[in-house]
């Protein structure tokens, strides 16, 4: 998972890029990056947050009034590369600089292709490189001929672009002296958005970001989610153009977003993610009433921070208690983005401290987004019975996590999921020491987030259910993917 946005301003948009990855810091803590055009190409990228990537010596080389920046979240590539952060260049045609959150599926494949077709050597092992070269090879084909450059021309290479790569992408670029560039992959797994505002000249200012919050914090007004396999492009006048580029789009945003990724104050695809975890909390109060209706419970305690809105819900829907037994070290990152389970489990305790007073002679609930791998949860059911409770049981308002997931979360290999060869809640409960455990099913999520926008055609579930919605992942695939993760391998295997 990562955060991209692009700017197109009527002043230097440098500030404003950095502003705007602050804003979606949430989303990698690994790397930033930031791209910048002014009949020049001016980058800086590097390991570390967005406060600690760039200085002021940066931001003042970064000029210029169209520019794309990036957080980075690695699940494809070398996590401790600085080579591998983004944004991406390639100097023709044009010269393109590239942001782009997602994974691709046949990334293997589009790599060689690259190589003994299109003679594109990749200097990265990233899938992102691999993306940026098909877009790439698509302009330079259309305009070889001498074609002039225009917005249809964009469109025509993301159509290709779609032709070629399968997985989930959403993705901003700079095409040197044309404008902006951004697109969403058929099924928009990936979420993209834009807005715009008045800028000092008179005429709008277009912000492009992975999510809402990023606008509202700058004070863009959202104008739209992408649809998806639609592409948006923005000229150097700053008239904006659009077009459908898929042959069979269908909207399919990742459920895991509205658990757990995203900002509560985003709005994505026309959910609000604040309103998406309240409505998880009361259909996770439904589960709890029907699988713990003889289990005397106390008090109901989140763990922060992305689990509070469904608590509280909970809570209320049952009559129950709230309290804030956890507290949280905000200066320590998400230990589900730490690279490394070593990272994910050494930080636990640095992240959340219980306090005694809360847990002492209780029945305490404890509510969690989800259950991954099953380390955070297995020490905080330790620290909370070091605290005196009574009884502990988990709840969780997502459903189990039984598959990998294929489009840029890093869960990728069913040997590291709790839940990865189909284990109970039971089995689950035993494993973290808990009294017992609930999980949300995968239809309440799905009716969850459909009552938010009844109109939603499905959401990706893939790591709950097993359905793949790019419809490329088999078996086989799955089988190998372990292979590779075991062996060390940077690129994915070849989907069916």
């Amino acid at each position: 998972m990562c955060g991209i946005v692009a700017m197109v301003g009527s002043e230097p948009v440098n500030q404003r890029l950095y502003d705007a990855l602050l804003l979606l810091q949430h989303r990698g803590q690994d790397a930033a990056g930031i791209g910048t055009f002014d009949g020049r190409f001016h980058i800086h990228k590097a390991m570390g947050l967005v406060r600690d990537v760039f200085r002021t010596r940066n931001m003042r080389d970064l000029t210029g009034r169209i520019g794309i920046g990036h957080v980075r979240y690695p699940t494809q590539g070398c996590a401790g590369s600085s080579e591998e952060s983004q944004p991406f260049y390639v100097n023709a045609p044009y010269g393109i600089l590239f942001a782009h959150n997602g994974n691709l599926t046949n990334a293997a494949e589009v790599h060689r292709e690259l190589y003994d077709k299109d003679r594109r050597h990749l200097n990265t092992t990233s899938d992102s490189e691999v993306l940026l070269n098909v877009l790439a090879d698509e302009i330079s084909r259309l305009t070889a001929d001498g074609r002039t450059f225009t917005p249809e021309v964009a469109f025509q290479a993301v159509r290709g672009l779609h032709r070629r790569v399968r997985g989930s992408y959403a993705a901003v670029a700079v095409i040197a002296g044309k404008g902006v560039l951004a697109f969403r992959d058929p099924c928009a797994i990936r979420p993209l958005c834009f807005g715009s505002r008045t800028g000092s000249d008179g005429a709008k200012e277009y912000l492009i970001a992975s999510e809402s919050a990023a606008l509202d914090g700058l004070e863009f007004s959202l104008e739209r989610d992408l649809a998806p396999g639609e592409a948006i492009f923005i000229d150097g006048e700053r008239r904006l153009f659009s077009a459908r580029c898929a042959e069979h789009p269908i909207l399919s945003p990742c459920a895991f977003e509205y658990v757990y990724f995203a900002r509560p104050d985003s709005v994505i695809d026309g959910i609000s993610v604040y309103g998406a975890r309240l409505k998880l909390g009361e259909y996770l109060a439904r589960e709890v009433a029907a699988k713990l209706s003889s289990q005397p419970i106390d008090v109901v305690m989140p763990v922060p921070d992305s689990s509070r809105p469904a608590a509280q819900q909970l809570a209320a829907v049952l009559g129950l208690p709230y309290r804030e037994g956890l507290i949280k070290n905000r200066y320590v990152g998400r230990t589900f983005i730490m690279p490394g389970q070593a990272a994910r489990k050494r930080s636990v305790r640095q992240k959340l401290n219980a306090m005694p007073v809360e847990f002492a002679g209780r029945n305490v609930l404890l509510v969690d987004d989800s259950i991954v791998r099953g380390t955070t949860m297995r020490q905080i059911v330790r620290m909370a019975r070091d605290c005196g409770a009574k009884r502990v049981f988990v709840a969780s308002s997502a459903p189990r996590v039984m598959y990998p997931n294929v489009y840029g979360i890093d869960m990728p290999t069913r040997s590291e999921l709790i839940c990865g060869g189909g284990q109970s809640a039971e089995h689950v409960a035993e494993q973290i020491g808990a009294d017992a455990v609930v999980f949300l099913s995968v239809r309440g999520l799905v009716g969850a987030l459909s009552d938010m926008n009844p109109g939603m055609p499905r959401f990706d579930c893939s790591c709950f259910d097993g359905d793949y919605v790019t419809g490329d992942i088999t078996e086989e695939y799955l089988m190998e993917l372990e292979r590779a993760r075991a062996a060390g391998s940077v690129l994915k295997p070849e989907a069916g």
